[in-house]
């Protein structure tokens, strides 16, 4: 069977190149890279590079779809997907993947660097020659993050350090694999394979807002983050096991008037681990009679591209608000 990857170089720190004003996107990053790899015995690729290179940190819910039609262009032709992508949103997109690859039979395994491929000393060439191995093997069929020998779920995994080459772990669920002197995965934690079927909606960047709840936050953010028509769901991110300000903020007010405008309201812990439990303390419950649902051990960054996806397919709000408390792709773990 053909074993041949796609590497597909959407842009980030891997291939940039030093200069006057800081590192820079440089075309070319395949000739590069290939300079560097030499005579290694490694799986077979292609590359293929975006003429119009994203900036991880001015990443839009367009670029996912970007990268959503490119695999499923090229997904017949290939045995796994590599995807190099910046590292300031690699959770985000990898989480929205997972959700436009409701079933799949390959590997979509994305990785980058915190230090570039063009520097003497850099974690960009064995992120990738790990993230190549796996790419070429059968058994992972799902949408993962290669990074630092670890392998993770992407819709599990958060960037949890800005310098660290350990740059990434999965806070609320084991890694899938690690890379040491060799490479082991945890076959019982995988999504089994199905045959593939791809769902890319166009996304609206307006859909979807994001806020986190802090000591004298006046009402009006909310109120003025959920007022405009084009947005249809909130990830609001709270204290611990989900505890917003005290109802007389008038907080629990502007929460039950989205609802009934058919918003979805989604609570997710500011902790870096651990679940919310929104009936564990008096505060948290109010939520409940707001119809605010609870995220369990999503991250913010899962919960924010599931909530944009479940809207970009117009999934109506009761049964939107289901899914958001439901794992789709094992990016939560039920009650």
């Amino acid at each position: 069977m053909n074993r041949r990857v796609l590497v597909i170089y959407t842009g980030g720190t891997i291939g940039m190149v030093p200069s006057a004003e800081g590192y820079i996107p440089e075309p070319g990053f395949e000739v590069r890279l290939r300079a560097q790899l030499g005579e290694r015995a490694l799986p077979a690729f292609d590359l293929l590079e975006y003429d119009r290179l994203i900036d991880s940190a001015s990443l839009v819910p367009a670029d996912w779809e970007r990268i959503a039609l490119t695999l499923q262009a090229n997904w017949d032709q290939y045995a796994g997907f590599v995807v190099l992508h910046g590292t300031d949103t690699m959770a985000y997109t990898a989480s929205a993947l997972s959700f436009m690859l409701p079933q799949q039979d390959k590997p979509v395994i994305l990785t980058g660097s915190q230090i570039p491929l063009s520097q003497l000393r850099n974690d960009a060439l064995d992120n990738l020659v790990t993230t190549l191995l796996l790419a070429s093997q059968p058994g992972v069929a799902e949408v993962c993050i290669c990074f630092n020998g670890r392998l993770l779920r992407g819709n599990r995994s958060r960037k949890v350090k800005s310098t660290g080459l350990d740059a990434f772990d999965s806070p609320n669920f084991p890694w899938l694999g690690q890379a040491g002197i060799e490479i082991n995965l945890q076959h019982e934690l995988l999504l089994p394979p199905a045959a593939v079927r791809f769902e890319i909606p166009r996304y609206d960047p307006e859909a979807v807002v994001m806020l986190a709840v802090f000591p004298g936050m006046p009402v009006r953010l909310v109120r003025e983050a959920l007022a405009p028509a084009a947005v249809k769901g909130l990830v609001l991110l709270t204290y611990g096991v989900g505890n917003p300000p005290e109802a007389e903020s008038g907080l629990l007010d502007e929460l039950v008037r989205a609802g009934a405008q058919g918003k979805t309201v989604v609570n997710v812990t500011q902790c870096h681990q651990g679940r919310v439990s929104q009936g564990a303390y008096a505060t948290g419950a109010l939520l409940n009679h707001a119809g605010v649902v609870p995220g369990q051990d999503l991250t913010p960054e899962a919960a924010f591209a599931k909530l944009h996806h479940l809207i970009a397919t117009d999934v109506a709000p009761e049964p939107r608000r289901a899914a958001m408390a439901s794992p789709l792709r094992g990016e939560s773990t039920p009650d």
